[in-house]
């Protein structure tokens, strides 16, 4: 793909160039920056006056062209109106269409302007981003601080497009009413549902829609995915990807998401009983949970790189490394040996391949279907949380059968070596590996930009129009007057890291922070888990059945807060906002945990259990959203991308927490609970106060 700066120039609508954002001219002020603080011929407090006032120029520019267009749009919408009652009125159905195709003309220039205002945002992020780096300086948060949230904010008209919603509606209606003769619905306001049948209405809408990052509930549930998206689709890659999808192998990974998910916590109400019947204390079942998470953290590596190359082979490894993983935890019981029972969690992790399921959905599912498939993935995620407790729950029954031990601990084993043996040979007869691309995909050198706003909206891409997205550049070859042979080859290349180190390089503080956050809410949201069996049984004398009913409501609260929030709350406040207040409900959560002079009480520990998983639950949402946009476009792809980087993240997190069980476990039962909550509350406390540190960089 090519820069930013020669994307920009090609883009551009030619009798607008004038009004779009001087990229060059503010890329080139930036390096001469640098150059004056380099000899000394300037100080700081110039360079950020000087580069202010550079922007606050720029905006005003692309502002006040805005509201001129927008004027215009105006008048030519007024003057249809004019004509809009006469015609209706002698039902000319020839005058009707002409009337109609001249909305449909109002709202594709309205289109036009809307990309128009994204080239200018992406444009301006750029260059804040690029002045960071280049200074060393929180610029970006100093500038967007002091001029979004100022009451003549210019700095919003671009990113919050005040008064388009007006134009729209406008077009909406008046389509809607020359339609009306041929319906039975009384107005818009009345039906929304029919409200919008004009496709360009339809285009409008789902580009103010990601304008404003509005979203749906299966937009939101996607974001837990994290399936990071490159730039707009070309249709030459849309081709490569319908070629490659195939709705099986989908449904196949779809099905390896929820059985692991399944088999990560369908031990967790009988781990304490198990690990008490091989003669360990309860509170090993820190390290039993554990363990799995401990191998996942090396398994997450080995099946992104494999991916590479295929995704059958390593869903097959995965699937016999599960089957030998719970064969030898149902054996330990028989052996009485707690290594055993360890050695076959340790396999089980050795065997999570959640990174070829990312893997395949980004890199085989059209991008129209991506959402779907991400939400299906997170909704498999959810639902076997929720049912591997449950399965637990049946499990309540002692026989044998010759020397095999079938009980309420052996049988979670048992019963997943067997979903793992049927769903191998369903895998080994129904999947099929997609073809390998055997052309390289080349962005066309000229993209009108109504076509590329209209073809974002047909194939479904529900990104937001002004998302964090990276501009790419070939290489040496792509420099021109835009891009100045600086940085900019080296930063934004579409080629992936090749390592760790690497990949940690490009990660800003923002990054940074919000890899801390997805840290502290999968340590939270590990304790409550993993620690139940134990704290419910020593304080309220729960049964394994109890306390599977108890795991399972939680895992059952994720589909339905998801909609809440994704419906709702996410399309009242900004994101960050919601990450912010998502992180304070975390903290209270815990601080209703601690078992602090009166008895502990059944309502209390449900009621807090219940505000700090669904807090993290809402939390995730926002903040690998949040993290997908202000993460370089280098870790969309690739062996070390941004979601095997998240994923290292929790299972670093679960693996701390459960080894918190354990070690605590040591003091003894009763201190158990407010000795595994004070990490957790010291590291909520720190992922707020980072999240202040960096919350204007998520603007």
């Amino acid at each position: 793909m090519v820069a930013f700066g020669k994307k920009l120039k090609e883009s551009q609508i030619q009798e607008w160039q004038g009004y779009y954002i001087n990229y060059k001219l503010l890329k080139k002020k930036v390096n001469r920056y640098v150059q004056q603080l380099e000899v000394g011929a300037e100080d700081h407090r110039y360079v950020l006056k000087d580069f202010s006032r550079m922007l606050d120029n720029q905006i005003e520019k692309i502002v006040l062209f805005l509201l001129e267009q927008q004027g215009q749009l105006a008048s030519r919408l007024s003057e249809l109106g004019e004509q809009h009652d006469v015609i209706l009125q002698q039902s000319d159905q020839s005058r009707i269409s002409e009337l109609q195709e001249a909305y449909r003309g109002v709202g594709h220039d309205l289109l036009r302007l809307l990309f128009f205002v994204e080239m200018n945002a992406t444009g301006l992020r750029k260059i804040l981003k690029k002045f960071d780096k280049r200074l060393g300086y929180r610029f970006t948060n100093y500038y967007v601080k002091t001029r979004a949230n100022h009451p003549y904010s210019q700095l919003r008209q671009v990113f919050r497009h005040v008064g388009i919603g007006a134009v729209v509606g406008a077009i909406s209606r008046n389509l809607a009413d020359l339609q009306q003769h041929q319906g039975n619905y009384v107005s818009i306001y009345d039906q929304p549902a029919l409200s919008h049948p004009d496709p360009v209405v339809h285009s409008i809408k789902a580009a103010v829609n990601r304008l404003s990052n509005s979203t749906t509930f299966l937009e939101f549930l996607g974001k837990h995915a994290f399936i990071m998206q490159e730039d707009l689709p070309t249709p030459s890659e849309e081709d490569v990807a319908e070629q490659r999808y195939h709705f099986m192998s989908l449904l196949l990974n779809l099905v390896n998401t929820f059985l692991y998910m399944v088999n990560t916590y369908i031990i967790v109400p009988t781990a304490d009983n198990y690990s008490l019947s091989l003669g360990a204390a309860a509170t090993v079942c820190g390290v039993v949970i554990g363990s799995m998470a401990v191998a996942q953290v090396f398994s997450s590596v080995y099946f992104s790189a494999w991916s590479n190359r295929s995704y059958l082979r390593p869903l097959v490894f995965s699937s016999i490394v599960l089957l030998i993983g719970n064969t030898l935890y149902a054996l330990a019981f028989d052996l009485n040996s707690i290594a055993v029972l360890l050695v076959g969690r340790l396999f089980c992790g050795l065997g999570s391949a959640r990174a070829v399921n990312r893997r395949y959905i980004s890199d085989c599912v059209p991008h129209k279907l991506r959402m779907k498939a991400s939400a299906g993935f997170v909704s498999a995620s959810a639902l076997g949380m929720a049912c591997g407790p449950a399965l637990a729950c049946l499990f309540q029954t002692d026989f044998k059968i010759y020397k095999l031990t079938f009980n309420e601990d052996t049988l979670p084993g048992w019963f997943m070596a067997l979903s793992w043996l049927v769903y191998l040979l369903w895998l080994c007869t129904c999947f099929r590996e997609p073809p390998k691309e055997i052309q390289e995909i080349i962005v066309p050198q000229q993209v009108h930009p109504g076509s590329l706003a209209n073809y974002a909206v047909e194939n479904g891409f529900t990104q937001p129009l002004l998302s964090n997205t990276e501009a790419k550049q070939q290489g040496q070859n792509d420099q021109d007057q835009y891009d100045d042979g600086d940085e900019d080859s080296s930063e934004e290349s579409p080629k992936p890291v090749t390592s760790i180190v690497s990949a940690y390089r490009l990660l800003t503080p923002s990054v940074k922070v919000q890899l801390f956050v997805y840290f502290m809410l999968k340590y939270a949201m590990e304790i409550v888990l993993a620690e139940s069996s134990v704290i419910t049984a020593y304080y309220f004398i729960w049964s394994t059945g109890s306390v599977a009913i108890f795991l399972a409501c939680l895992g059952l609260t994720v589909l339905p807060v998801n909609i809440i929030v994704g419906t709702y709350i996410s399309n009242m406040f900004e994101e960050r906002q919601v990450l912010l207040a998502s992180e304070i409900m975390v903290l209270i959560g815990i601080l209703l945990s601690f078992h602090i002079g009166i008895p502990y009480s059944v309502p209390q520990y449900v009621g807090s259990a219940l505000i700090t998983f669904v807090s993290a639950e809402v939390l995730e949402g926002v903040n690998l959203s949040l993290l997908s946009r202000v993460m370089s476009s280098r870790l969309s792809r690739g062996t070390y991308n941004g979601g095997l980087l998240s994923t290292e993240a929790g299972t670093i997190a679960r693996v701390i927490a459960d080894g918190t069980i354990t070690l605590s476990g040591y003091l003894g039962v009763s201190r158990l609970l407010n000795t595994t909550l004070i990490p957790s509350l010291l590291i909520c406390v720190s992922s707020i106060v980072a999240t202040c540190f960096t919350y204007n960089s998520l603007y």
